[in-house]
């Protein structure tokens, strides 16, 4: 990796900087970002390279030493224009692989006069987390005909907390001999794993955390607010998948994707008109303007039509899979790069796909751009818009690693519990 900027001035370490690395289908973006004085991120190093289309497969790296070279490229831009090299990184996964749940536990105490204390907390932790990791693997190995397949825990937050019915938000020091704990927890096959590992290794970064992506765009959403009342569907459409998160309450219900993004609407154009991808691409970008033949842009939309319905169903099918107790969130948040098709954004506001579905109301629709996100800021003369949301909850994410491993407070021991 080059440590020499385009105007040949050497570049400085900074440890007080973080990286965010969104290794995604389409694009690697690379964000660098230092932490202000009222604790609130700033960004100084933007950096994006394109992949090929044989790097990654749905979501997830196909091709270690191609990634390596396009994440050295986004990371080289970003640093450049920072003017410093970054050493700890936060890393972005996805995939229909990853499993995200919310899973329940009722815990009876045999002393309910006895206060709770961090061991305890430590101990239904640890089952919660053994108990959801087994249902992981068994699903992931069902998935992949693999009985042997390894997992690892990536995720893992408290969504409530409850004691003798009354809900709290540190359970540490309660009397009471009835405990309810919604614990949120994601998996990854342990090969997505050290694929990542090994990019971060080769480039010659210190890997802070691993990131469930919607579950990182939902810690953006929620910002500085750890007690937030926040609800909604947070849809992240990148080349590959979807990934949908649900957040009830300030709480993330759980995470889950499938294999449609925005490249089968490509694929979809380059077939109907019969040209190679990346003019089909071109094509897709330039549909709202008016560099598109009329003609062209009618047999473009009856192509994106047709492929529009299947991820509708894939929306469907995969909101029905969330346990919710009582009603979807009105709202859906949508970001990445497959996010900014306006007919996708027209056909979630407009048709009717949610009418099965547990929703009260039509769901508002709002596309989220960089200006959305609470207690980061742009400094830069890079534009950041929705296909950068995600790689900005990377960095919410690694501000928590940080101020967890900085924090000495009994809440900041509570959340030293979660960690992997």
């Amino acid at each position: 990796m080059s440590l020499i900027s385009n105007d040949k001035s050497p570049l400085v370490a900074d440890e007080n900087t973080i990286l965010a690395l969104d290794i995604g289908t389409e694009f690697v973006k690379a964000i660098i970002a230092k932490k202000t004085k009222d604790g609130q991120l700033e960004i100084i190093g933007v950096g994006r390279a394109h992949q090929e289309s044989s790097n990654m497969y749905a979501g997830a790296i196909a091709d270690i030493p191609a990634v390596i070279g396009v994440c050295e490229k986004a990371l080289n831009e970003a640093e450049n224009q920072a003017k410093v090299t970054c050493k700890l990184v936060t890393v972005g996964i996805a995939g229909e692989l990853i499993k995200g749940n919310t899973s329940t536990i009722r815990y009876r105490r045999s002393n309910g006069n006895k206060p709770l204390s961090e061991q305890e907390m430590d101990s239904i932790i640890d089952r919660v987390q053994a108990k959801a990791g087994e249902q992981a693997r068994k699903e992931v190995a069902i998935e992949t005909n693999n009985p042997n397949v390894e997992v690892r825990l990536i995720n893992s937050a408290i969504v409530s907390m409850q004691i003798d019915g009354y809900k709290i938000s540190n359970p540490i020091g309660f009397k009471g001999s009835d405990v309810t704990i919604q614990f949120y927890t994601a998996f990854a096959p342990l090969v997505h794993i050290s694929a990542i590992e090994k990019v971060c290794a080769e480039l010659n970064l210190e890997l802070l955390a691993v990131a469930v992506e919607p579950f990182a765009v939902c810690r953006a959403c929620l910002g500085e607010e750890v007690d937030s009342n926040f609800s909604g569907i947070v849809m992240d459409i990148g080349g590959g998948t979807t990934d949908i998160a649900v957040v009830d309450d300030g709480g993330v219900e759980g995470t889950k994707m499938f294999s449609i993004g925005g490249r089968s609407f490509t694929h979809q154009i380059a077939e109907s008109l019969g040209i190679d991808f990346n003019t089909a691409e071109e094509y897709k970008l330039a549909l709202e303007t008016d560099k598109v033949e009329p003609e062209i842009r009618k047999k473009i939309y009856a192509a994106l039509a047709r492929n529009l319905a299947v991820w509708l169903s894939g929306v469907q099918i995969t909101l029905e899979e969330f346990n919710v107790s009582e009603m979807l969130p009105g709202r859906i948040l949508l970001c990445g790069g497959g996010a900014g098709l306006t007919i996708l954004q027209e056909a979630l506001a407009t048709t009717n796909w949610f009418g099965e579905l547990a929703f009260a109301r039509r769901p508002v629709i709002h596309l989220v751009e960089a200006i959305d996100i609470p207690g980061i800021y742009n400094t830069t003369p890079t534009k950041l818009d929705h296909s950068y949301i995600t790689a900005l909850g990377l960095l919410r994410v690694a501000l928590d690693t940080l101020n967890g491993d900085e924090d000495s407070g009994i809440r900041a021991k509570l959340a030293k519990l979660l960690q992997n």
